[in-house]
Formats: structure tokens, C-alpha cells, sequence
């Protein structure tokens, strides 16, 4: 599972959020953090990752212009994608964005981990859930 955020306190509060093993049924996660967007296109070119969580407020390129440039012109075969937020009105952007799900902080824990584990599950299933 890729955390991108050019600020490591909010990766971290992602990452805490989640847990280590968000359902009994999704098993452990492991966590790679990205700082940078050329990380994330690597990673997500490369097939390396099963889940994308995406700080829709990282400088200098949000998550959220990041998470439909992944779904529109870089990755043929996307991972599932999570889209953060500050602001629960912006929700809409999630679906601009065509992220599988969106979070908004502050990060509840139950709520983290059940949203990621239900976009793995559908991932699994071959389902989209988009928005």
C-alpha cells in the first residue's frame, strides 16, 4: 500500500489511521511511503502496490489532479485509489478525481480501516467502486 504526501505527519496519520491489518479478511498491510509524485507514477507504473492512499492537499501536486492523471494518462492497469480531504465539502472532488474512496481528516481509525479494507476487498472481487 503506497502513502503519498509530501508532508510526513499527515503519511503517518494515514498510516496510523489504517493499522497494520485494517480486517481479518484483507490480511497485513505493508506500508511504502512516497514524498514525491515520481514516486508514486514509479510505483504505480511498476505495478508494485495494491492500494494508493492519496493526500488530496500534497504540494506541489495534490492527490487529487494526481489520482485522475493516474486514472486518465499514466497507469494502464491503476491500483485502487483513497483520496484524503480537509474539507468534507470537497467530497466531490473525490468523484472528480475517479478515486475509489474518500476519507476526510480528521482520520477516524474505524473508518480508515473499514473504508481501505472494503476498496481492497472490491479490488480483489474485480469491482469498481469509484467516487
Amino acid at each position: 500500500m503506497l502513502v503519498y504526501s509530501h508532508r510526513p505527519e499527515i503519511r503517518e496519520a494515514i498510516i496510523n489511521a489504517v493499522g497494520r491489518r485494517p480486517a481479518p479478511d484483507v490480511g497485513r498491510v505493508v506500508f511504502r511511503e512516497a514524498g514525491g509524485v515520481a514516486e508514486v507514477l514509479a510505483a504505480c507504473d511498476a505495478a508494485e502496490v495494491d492500494l494508493v492512499i492519496l493526500d488530496g492537499e500534497a504540494q506541489p501536486t495534490g492527490g487529487i489532479g494526481l489520482a485522475r492523471q493516474l486514472r486518465e494518462e499514466i497507469v494502464d492497469d491503476c491500483p485502487p485509489i483513497v483520496l484524503t480531504l480537509r474539507r468534507r465539502d470537497d467530497r466531490w472532488l473525490g468523484t472528480w478525481s475517479q478515486a475509489d474512496a474518500v476519507l476526510v481528516h480528521p482520520l477516524d481509525p474505524l473508518e480508515t480501516a473499514e473504508v481501505v479494507a472494503q476498496v481492497l476487498r472490491q479490488a480483489r472481487a474485480g469491482l469498481a467502486t469509484r467516487g
